[in-house]
């Protein structure tokens, strides 16, 4: 049984895994080295590349930022932890609730990868305060459904190429979202992993002595404490009034957007999220205490963030990412293209957590050999994608929220992800290569 196979790994990664700002200093070493034993820079060339590249994701780290507090705010809400524990007393034990959890999370990373992370991670807390089940699994469980985000209605590969004035229409023109999203092959893909992540992640729970439980009042969020109502001030932070006004002035703004044909992006989702929270709290004094509460979970995205733009600088600049797609692209053919392309893409993704910066680093690479070799353009270019979510699985990067939202450790979940990764890595190597 996999809960058997899965004790070792869960073991290795529980001694080996460092914290993720230990993971993030050691990699930014192995990239200097690599960088200057295969790519001939020089020490210096090495260091400015990082330095000069440090604060290039730092729009994106107040996103994620944004994405773990605002989810947070909406989720402490009455009503939707109301909502939540409705959904989540459908599980009638642990294997029922590790399955919902992965399913929950399958679909909401399926519309939008921000979303899916932070529903995901909200309901398994969910789950936990209702029944005693393994928390380490159950929130391995809601991140797992994160490895279907490349693959859905927000992929940054198939959405970009199918863009007009995209980088790669010279060689390759518009490539729709029927030909990559819609596409039969990668319907069948999200099939096959809509039932095997969810199964996978049930026959891995561990029997009752073996599990870990986390006591639910630890999960329970404390109440926003009454306070005076003496000062003008005091009435301003408890008014209602205040707080409805600026909520629903920005919900008729989302109404409008959407109307008009506006798609759900990350800034979208953190729009949502925090005017959802505005107006569920119903007073800006709720609000502010609950993002007291979400701001504790935020540090490791403010630290660690800088240190991947720094690494994905040096990788793009030295020109080592391209060199490690090159070289698996030299022994392809045009039915094998998709695998190596998968499979190069989770390497880089290791260095370059990012599926647009991967896609702009790799497509110069892949596009040329899959016209060379007569390979599938559209699958090649979703086996880049595919690659970019697949190894997410063991990338402490993207579990932040989920990690801080849940209270957790990267080492408590990545023993169960990394044999998600070794499963699922098989079924997306033989759909794009025979399907």
């Amino acid at each position: 049984m996999l809960n058997t196979a899965a004790k070792p790994f869960v073991k290795l990664v529980e001694r080996y895994l460092p914290d993720p700002y230990i993971f993030v200093l050691l990699l930014t070493l192995v990239v200097f080295a690599a960088a200057m034993l295969f790519e001939q820079q020089s020490p210096l060339a090495v260091v400015t590349q990082w330095g000069d590249g440090f604060w290039g994701l730092l729009s994106f780290s107040m996103q994620m930022l944004l994405v773990l507090v605002a989810g947070y705010m909406l989720a402490s809400t009455p009503l939707v932890t109301g909502l939540l524990n409705h959904l989540a007393a459908l599980a009638k034990s642990p294997g029922q609730a590790i399955i919902l959890v992965t399913l929950i999370s399958l679909l909401a990373s399926w519309l939008n990868w921000g979303f899916g992370l932070v529903v995901g991670a909200l309901f398994a807390k969910a789950l936990a305060r209702q029944i005693q089940v393994d928390y380490r699994l159950l929130v391995a469980s809601a991140y797992s459904g994160f490895i279907v985000w490349h693959g859905g209605l927000a992929g940054s590969v198939p959405l970009t190429i199918a863009t007009p004035g995209h980088f790669s229409e010279n060689l390759i023109g518009l490539i729709p979202t029927t030909d990559t999203i819609f596409a039969s092959f990668n319907l069948l893909l999200l099939a096959i992993l809509f039932i095997a992540v969810p199964l996978v992640n049930r026959l891995m729970l561990p029997k009752a002595a073996d599990s870990i439980y986390v006591d639910p009042a630890k999960l329970q969020d404390q109440p926003a404490p009454a306070g005076s109502n003496e000062r003008p001030a005091d009435k301003l932070e408890n008014s209602m009034l205040l707080a409805l006004l600026v909520g629903f002035a920005g919900i008729a703004y989302l109404v409008q957007y959407f109307v008009k044909g506006g798609s759900l992006n990350l800034n979208i989702v953190n729009y949502l999220f925090i005017f959802l929270a505005i107006v569920l709290h119903g007073t800006p004094r709720r609000l502010l205490h609950s993002l007291q509460q979400a701001i504790q979970g935020g540090a490791g995205i403010v630290i660690q963030f800088p240190f991947y733009a720094g690494i994905m600088a040096v990788m793009i600049q030295s020109g080592l990412a391209q060199s490690m797609s090159e070289w698996f692209v030299s022994f392809a053919s045009a039915q094998s293209l998709p695998f190596w392309s998968f499979i190069s893409a989770g390497i880089v993704n290791i260095f370059v957590p990012s599926g647009g910066g991967q896609w702009a680093v790799q497509a110069p690479v892949m596009l040329p050999a899959a016209l060379e070799l007569g390979a599938d353009v559209n699958r090649v270019a979703m086996a880049v994608a595919w690659g970019d979510a697949w190894t997410n699985m063991i990338q402490p990067f993207w579990a932040l929220p989920v990690l801080a939202i849940a209270g957790l450790k990267a080492k408590d979940i990545m023993g169960f992800c990394l044999l998600q990764l070794l499963i699922s890595g098989v079924i997306i190597s033989l759909v794009l290569t025979f399907a």
